[in-house]
């Protein structure tokens, strides 16, 4: 039997296997709403075989948006133009996730393909951040967010989640890496406030737990909170493991159900050492540390290498991102290599070399 396509059940979700299609920023929205693109994009890795499907890192306001062309939840149309797509995935056998966030320092961009750097068209929105460093030279200096106004934004938070939950979402993941406003605040290389919401570990962490007890408590019992975390910054005084296990137990005392394991981004010039799989013993040893279940990020590529990281108990799924952009039937091409059942849609059955039929 394959540990890569057993179920795995939190909460009483179950999921039909290990494997996760990552969020991944496709830039094709419009006024933040889901357009045919997304139904195409998400529902084909459903119809791929993935136990979860996570959205895009999708704003909880305008202004949270990475580019103008990200993904928002901010209002009724918003989700209604997600039902479908949730609807879809859910036909397909596929959990139905989507990551909010909320972009800070990092915010007000261009498109990858419009050269990824700050607008500079005239389009530009204010943006905030813990406090008013910007991310590099020439970028916009961030406001530094008052407390006030982060209690605002929680409430933005939470009106996602519900909005989320509307749409028919499964799981909501927390965005707090990547160098983005939740991940700033954890880390001292973007968080220099002398407030309640600065200083030591417990003061930087103080804001991104009060987002996840109260989206907890909007989510209720019967779906899922996953938070993505850069448990490393690659930087001297950046974020470390240590920190970073303490933070995963006190995000699950506040209500996570898993820890995403990513890495970096917060500051430019971090020295990452890619490679296949890098960051694969962070979600070991957060799962190891913390007591909390982890999925797995970063260059999983191979059945082979996925299956051994759930067999051993490096982490408990495996995110998978540009293997999927790849190839979105990545999953169900794993469980064939794997000697184990497909779960291929009865409209391409008859192009499965292992199967036989009279089409």
């Amino acid at each position: 039997m394959s540990r890569l396509f057993e179920p795995f059940t939190l909460r009483g979700v179950t999921l039909r296997n290990r494997i996760v299609v990552s969020p991944m920023c496709q830039y094709s929205s419009i006024d933040g709403l889901a357009t045919n693109w997304h139904m195409v994009h998400l529902g084909s890795r459903a119809i791929g075989g993935a136990g979860l499907v996570i959205a895009e890192a999708t704003g909880i306001c305008p202004e949270g948006r990475i580019t103008p062309g990200d993904l928002g939840l901010w209002s009724q149309a918003h989700a209604d133009a997600l039902k479908p797509v949730v609807d879809f995935m859910h036909e397909h056998g596929a959990r139905a996730g989507i990551q909010l966030g909320h972009a800070g320092r990092k915010g007000a961009r261009f498109k990858p393909w419009e050269g990824n750097g700050p607008l500079t068209d005239g389009s530009a929105w204010p943006i905030p951040g813990p406090s008013a460093l910007s991310f590099d030279k020439d970028w916009q200096v961030p406001y530094e967010i008052t407390a006030a106004q982060l209690r605002e934004m929680t409430d933005l938070f939470v009106t996602s989640t519900r909005l989320a939950i509307n749409a028919g979402f499964d799981v909501i993941e927390l965005h707090m890496a990547h160098g983005y406003l939740l991940h700033e605040f954890l880390s001292p290389l973007s968080n220099t406030r002398g407030d309640e919401y600065g200083g030591d570990l417990a003061g930087r962490a103080k804001w991104p737990l009060e987002v996840i007890k109260a989206v907890r408590a909007a989510l209720g019992d019967d779906r899922l909170l996953f938070v993505r975390i850069s448990a490393i910054d690659w930087v001297d005084g950046g974020l470390d493991m240590a920190q970073s296990v303490q933070l995963a137990k006190w995000f699950k005392a506040a209500g996570a159900d898993l820890i995403d394991c990513s890495t970096g981004a917060v500051v430019p010039g971090e020295k990452t050492p890619v490679g296949p799989g890098y960051q694969v013993p962070v979600a070991r040893g957060i799962r190891a540390d913390a007591g909390i279940p982890t999925g797995a990020v970063g260059m999983i590529t191979d059945p082979a290498q996925a299956e051994q990281i759930i067999a051993v108990g490096d982490a408990d799924l495996v995110f998978l991102a540009r293997a999927t952009l790849r190839n979105p039937y990545w999953a169900n091409h794993a469980a064939e290599e794997l000697g184990v059942e497909a779960s291929w849609p009865i409209q391409y059955k008859r192009a499965v070399a292992r199967r036989r039929t009279a089409w």
